[in-house]
């Protein structure tokens, strides 16, 4: 894609001030608890931290448009694998956890819901209840094996997926891949795309959204094929920066 393209067409509100001369446009990466495919790579065997030349990358990138980062951990979660304590909402302009029910602006918090409140306690405990059962009846090669070792073999994300479906047909629910070994389950509406009412609200030009669960079932899918954003799939931390170079950076994107 060019740059000269009416998709990247994002100088929409330049300001005299070189300070403010920022262009109007939002970036969202995708960020999950086990998930080292788009923003965060392991780090030995004690943690999924982003990679400290993406870090500065981000910040670089921050000099040309905002940036944001939108996942399905909670905030802790998000803050551990970006950062030292709080400093991930200094670092990105809008932090969206839980996918986007909990949200952030400018090191503020703006809202937060719960999936306590919109479900009620009734539903949730069933939900919680046939988990627990589900999991304690899963007959495995060896019960102690780590689930990263199981996954593909065993399909037992899959399996837990479809049970869940069909149990809860109905209820309101959704259920989608998170990450390298995890799933989500969330209320109808309350995917990815969440965020994007809050970003609605800023009148950004263009919406840049990267993620790597973006085929049918995962849980990038929706907001990658919303109307509302520009959608990359991409497979690494190296091939996020990569595209970013090439669309926000295309003078230099040769020299990566």
């Amino acid at each position: 894609m060019k740059i000269e393209d009416n998709t990247f067409v994002f100088i929409v509100d330049v300001k005299a001030n070189k300070h403010e001369n920022k262009q109007s446009v939002k970036k969202l990466y995708d960020s999950d608890v086990a998930k080292v495919n788009t923003l965060i790579r392991p780090d030995g065997e004690k943690a999924y931290k982003i990679d400290p030349e993406v870090a500065a990358f981000l910040q670089k990138l921050r000099s040309r448009v905002q940036i944001g980062v939108v996942g399905g951990s909670d905030y802790s979660k998000i803050a551990e694998q970006l950062g030292e304590g709080d400093e991930v909402i200094e670092k990105f302009d809008y932090v969206f956890a839980e996918n986007g029910t909990v949200q952030y602006k400018h090191g503020r918090l703006l809202s937060k819901q719960t999936i306590q409140n919109h479900l009620g306690e009734e539903l949730l405990q069933d939900l919680i209840n046939f988990c627990l059962r589900y999991m304690a009846l899963l007959r495995l090669p060896k019960k102690r094996a780590r689930l990263e070792i199981l996954r593909s073999k065993e399909k037992i994300r899959e399996k837990f997926v479809e049970a869940l479906k069909t149990e809860f047909a109905g209820k309101g629910l959704r259920f989608s891949r998170g990450g390298m070994i995890s799933f989500d389950i969330f209320p109808e509406g309350w995917d990815k795309r969440y965020c994007l009412d809050s970003l609605d609200q800023d009148s950004f030009d263009t919406i840049h959204f990267f993620g790597n669960e973006t085929s049918p079932g995962g849980n990038d899918f929706e907001i990658y094929t919303d109307p509302r954003t520009v959608g990359h799939s991409v497979v690494s931390p190296q091939d996020t920066v990569q595209r970013c170079r090439e669309i926000f950076f295309p003078e230099t994107a040769h020299e990566a």
